[in-house]
């Protein structure tokens, strides 16, 4: 990766205070893509570390699993004491890879 220090840029063009039309398009245009460079080495590291640390999960029919009580705001129960799961629960149907229906027990 180059530096991208002061000095090396005055090194090489010296800045115009009043730049030209075709040179303030140059300077835009390498703004932009100057910009556009960091998006994209930003967006790969981000893809690189979720991709080390995701596992696909592997749901079967028949099952057990634990249902997530986050968006159960119905349930009126004091924060401290409230279980963030309920379950086990066993996996009826498949819903996509990450989605699965439960058979209600009781």
């Amino acid at each position: 990766m180059e530096s991208m220090t002061p000095s090396r840029h005055t090194e090489e063009r010296p800045i115009s205070i009043h730049p030209t039309p075709s040179s303030f398009k140059m300077m835009i245009e390498q703004v932009k893509h100057n910009a556009q460079q960091r998006m994209d080495d930003a967006f790969e590291y981000a893809k690189q570390k979720w991709d080390k640390s995701h596992k696909v999960p592997d749901f079967k029919v028949g099952d057990l699993g634990l249902v997530s009580m986050l968006n159960f705001k119905n349930i009126k129960f004091p924060k401290k004491l409230k279980n963030s799961y309920a379950g086990p629960f066993v996996i009826a149907a498949l819903h996509g890879t990450n989605a699965v229906q439960v058979e209600p027990s009781g």
